[in-house]
Order: structure tokens, then C-alpha cells, then sequence
């Protein structure tokens, strides 16, 4: 499949007719945008109800091995394409979930097989090395034109890891270094710091914490898992932290009709932050850093304004404590700007920004005072994959050349006009529609409605994902355009008509 992607040529493009949903009308007819056959599909194509046969083979399979319980169905990722995805039983699928908001470009994107059939590129693939002690002679060079070409304001410092939760984890190990550097100042570490630390004692293992919010969710390793607090599945059983929780701001829509309700709900939020920082400093335990997400995406999309994130900043400065953005889900571009972030307009920077995702590989940038003061002190085996900021350097050139960030600006205006149409006319399915860019979401009555309308989406052809109690998000790649928004719509559309 990957070679005949390459051998057809990019420039045959066709015409399709398409019916578009727009804001205070059924249906029109317009030719819709371009759709190059050789990439994208034109379209959802349904042979049997997913999961198939074939994925249900396949499930019983796997769940002889380890618990599949959270298998949706089996893919077929040779036919998978552009914004669709194929499954084993042939089922193509307009995919606005892309594999939990990870695939920045569409399936089997030409530029990255491209890259991965230049002989050049062939040992970066197949020699992973131990990046901390043995790594490759373009390593650095490699960095400069992936991660660095886009890193966040005031941040030129960047660590790769694995996956978004080792990315959160070791932010935090450095965050808590940081602060106990400024308190030991120029003073030598003890030999009672070093003796009590392997026995997991103050004074070395100091009492720190990280402030984090109701909502939220940083990872599953043991320290994000303090600092997550979204569904009960993710931490029961699992020992945790006394590390203080703040309530995140629960907005009213439409924005514009609940302006003071939803100023004096931050201001709450804000206050209860400071409140806490305060308590647990009495308790003897320091609160070193907050943790944030700019959309607090697993735990229901929940937004919060500018503003609100501003005084944040604010509020960690004040206290001494590190602010670190989690742009795992946010960053990559899907909200119109590479970083989430960068809509807050912040004169002081974050301290720590982490990622993952779509940025191909995990890691955190942070300002040069996070910098670990010894080896081994942030380090893991792989350290991250090179293959992988091969593969996000040629990302970014696409993002680029395509002028992604403005088409996630545009097609998420599309989505989001008419998702407050299908609101307009579903009020008692839809509510409190949302989004920034193509990262939009709506919540339903409750949860097996919410359910329900993804299983059916699903065997409409079009994939969906939830996240909260009872909302459904959309994750759809940098290259989905305004026409799969109105394919969209028109499909859901008629699912909300017939819903029962």
C-alpha cells in the first residue's frame, strides 16, 4: 500500500458533490473542496456493523492474552488513509477521533513514507540507541529541526521521553529538583540526605507537592496519577498522594449570556488555588509546582478563559511555585496555534510545557533553570526514539507547507457552526457545545445517550470519542478540512433525527 501511494500521482484530484448542513437551514447542495484519491478517501464506506466478524475473532484472540476489554475493533492500517480509517472487516471510517488526538497528519501520509524508503534514514529505524549515554551524531541537529523549530516562548531547554505520562512524571522530577536547588542554595548536599533518600525519608526525600485540578488528567504513572482526578477506573486500588486538589472552573453556555456567573466562578477557582498553597505550607508540605492542562481534555473538555490562566500564571509566581502546561492532547496545532497556550498571551512564560501525541514523541520543553544539575537525574533507557523526531520534523515541514494551524482555525469553524445548528435543533440531545479550533466538543443528557450516538456514529461511519460523564469530543487530524466537517454534519444530522 505504502508504494502505491507513492506511484500514483499527487496532482489527480476530483470534484465531489457533498450535501453541506449550514447554520439555520436543512441542507445545500455545493461542490465541495478538492480531495486528492491518492491520500484521502471521498468518503465513509459500510460493509458490515463494527466491530465486525472479524474483529470479534480477533477480540476473542487477544482476550485469551491479556484483557481487550477496551478494544473498540481491529484495524486495518495498510488501507487507512488520509482521514480514514479501515478496519479488518472493510469498513472505511471517517475518523475524528484519530487514535485518542495522536495522528497529526492522516493515515499513511505520503511525506512520511516518503521518508521512511530514503536509505538515509534506514539505521535511525532500525538501531534505537540509549539517547542518555550513547546517542547518535545528529542527535542534536535532529532536535533543532523537530522539537526546537517549535518550541514554546522562553522555553529553549527539551527533554524527550516515551509517551505523555513519562513526559508529566519527569517534569515533576525536575520541577521538585528545581525547587530544592533554590532552597539548598550554595550549601552542600548532607550525608543525611543522602542516606535518608534510599529509604525514602526526609530530609532527602523532601515533602513536596503538585497542585493540580478537579477534571484533570496528566498520565498513569504513579505521580500523574495524584494529579489525575477525571474517571475512578483510572486510580482505584492504586496507593497516591496527599497533594492538594483545586476545583477547575465549570463554565455556563453560551459564554456571552453567563459573562459574570462564569468571571465569579474562575475568581473562585483562584482563590481556592491560593487557599491551598497556603494549607498545605502549614501542613509542612510545599506545593513546588501546579500542573494545568489548557482544555482539560479526558475529564470532559472543560475550558476556561484567557484570563483565568493569566492570573494562574499569576498565582504560581507569587508562591515560588513552577507552572507546567500539560499540552499532551492541546498541543500539535489542533486548536489553531501550535500551543494551546499561546492563546493566553502570557508575559511571563511557562516554566515547563509537556507533549506527546500528535508531536510524535513525549518529552517537556522548560526554561534553563529546570536544567538538571548532574546525570542521570532525569534519565531512562531510551530517553525517546529519534526515528520519532525524524518523523515530527517532516510533520512540522507539512504543517508548514500546508498551512495547517489556519485550516484548524477554519475547518473548526465549520465544525463548530454546525454543531450549534444540530444544538439550535437538538436541545435535548446537545448542549453546551465548545471548542477551540477543531478541538470541539458538546455534552449529552448522560451517559448511555452518549454512548449510544458513538455506537451508532461508528456504524454510520464515522468515529467519535467520549471523555467526561457525558460528553463527545472531536480529535480529527491537522488535514481535516471543511468538507469532512459538512460530511460530518450531515451524517449526525440524521442520526439526531431518528435518534430514539
Amino acid at each position: 500500500m505504502a508504494s502505491m501511494l507513492l506511484s500514483r500521482q499527487l496532482t489527480c484530484c476530483l470534484q465531489q458533490n457533498s450535501r453541506l448542513l449550514v447554520f439555520g437551514h436543512r441542507y445545500i447542495s455545493q461542490a465541495a473542496a478538492k480531495v486528492d484519491v491518492d491520500f484521502d478517501y471521498d468518503g465513509p464506506l459500510m460493509k458490515t456493523e463494527v466491530p465486525g466478524p472479524r474483529s470479534r475473532e480477533l477480540m476473542k484472540q487477544l482476550s485469551g492474552i491479556q484483557n481487550a476489554d477496551a478494544v473498540h475493533f481491529f484495524c486495518n492500517y495498510e488501507e487507512s488513509r488520509g482521514n480514514y480509517l479501515v478496519d479488518v472487516d472493510g469498513n472505511r471510517m471517517l475518523d475524528l477521533y484519530s487514535q485518542i488526538s495522536s495522528i497529526p497528519i492522516g493515515y499513511s501520509h505520503p511525506s512520511l513514507i516518503k521518508l521512511l524508503q530514503q536509505p538515509q534514514n534506514l539505521s535511525t529505524f532500525v538501531n534505537r540507541p540509549a539517547l542518555g549515554i550513547l546517542p547518535p551524531e545528529n542527535f542534536a541537529e535532529r532536535l533543532k529541526e523537530s522539537l526546537l523549530s517549535v518550541a514554546p516562548k522562553g522555553l529553549p531547554q527539551v527533554i524527550t521521553m516515551a509517551c505523555g505520562s513519562c513526559s508529566n512524571e519527569n517534569a515533576f522530577k525536575a520541577i521538585f529538583l528545581w525547587y530544592r536547588n533554590k532552597e539548598r542554595g550554595h550549601n552542600n548536599i548532607t550525608k543525611e540526605e543522602l542516606e535518608s533518600c534510599i529509604i525514602n525519608q526526609p530530609p532527602g526525600c523532601p515533602d513536596y507537592a503538585m497542585l493540580s485540578f478537579m477534571g484533570s488528567f496528566h498520565g498513569r504513572t504513579l505521580g500523574c496519577l495524584a494529579t489525575t482526578h477525571s474517571k475512578a477506573i483510572h486510580k482505584l486500588d492504586i496507593p497516591s498522594l496527599d497533594w492538594p486538589i483545586a476545583p477547575f472552573p465549570r463554565l455556563k453556555y453560551p459564554l456571552e449570556d453567563f459573562v459574570k456567573e462564569n468571571q465569579q466562578e474562575e475568581a473562585r477557582c483562584l482563590e481556592e488555588v491560593e487557599d491551598l498553597i497556603v494549607k498545605y505550607r502549614k501542613k509542612k508540605k510545599i506545593v513546588a509546582g501546579i500542573i494545568v492542562e489548557p482544555i482539560q481534555s479526558e475529564g470532559g473538555d472543560n475550558h476556561a478563559s484567557d484570563d483565568f490562566f493569566r492570573k494562574l500564571r499569576d498565582i504560581a509566581r507569587k508562591h515560588g511555585c513552577a507552572f507546567l502546561v500539560d499540552e499532551v492532547q492541546t498541543g500539535g496545532g489542533c486548536t489553531g496555534k501550535f500551543w494551546a497556550h499561546e492563546h493566553w498571551g502570557l508575559d511571563d512564560p511557562a516554566d515547563v510545557v509537556s507533549f506527546s501525541k500528535k508531536m510524535m514523541t513525549g518529552g517537556f520543553f522548560h526554561k534553563e533553570e529546570f536544567r538538571p544539575n548532574a546525570p542521570y537525574r532525569i534519565f531512562n533507557t531510551w530517553l525517546g526514539d529519534p526515528s520519532k523526531n525524524l518523523l515530527l520534523a517532516e510533520v512540522i515541514k507539512v504543517i508548514k507547507r500546508e498551512d495547517l494551524l489556519n485550516n484548524a482555525t477554519h475547518a473548526g469553524k465549520a465544525l463548530l457552526t454546525g454543531l450549534l445548528d444540530l444544538q439550535a435543533r437538538y436541545p435535548h440531545l446537545i448542549s453546551r457545545v465548545r471548542g477551540r479550533g477543531t478541538f470541539c466538543s458538546f455534552d449529552t443528557p448522560n451517559d448511555a445517550t452518549r454512548n449510544k450516538l458513538i455506537t451508532i456514529a461508528r456504524n454510520k461511519g464515522v468515529v467519535l470519542g467520549g471523555c467526561g460523564d457525558r460528553s463527545i469530543r472531536f480529535r480529527p487530524t491537522l488535514i481535516f478540512k471543511d468538507h469532512h466537517a459538512h460530511l460530518f454534519l450531515n451524517i449526525f444530522s440524521d442520526i439526531l433525527a431518528n435518534f430514539k
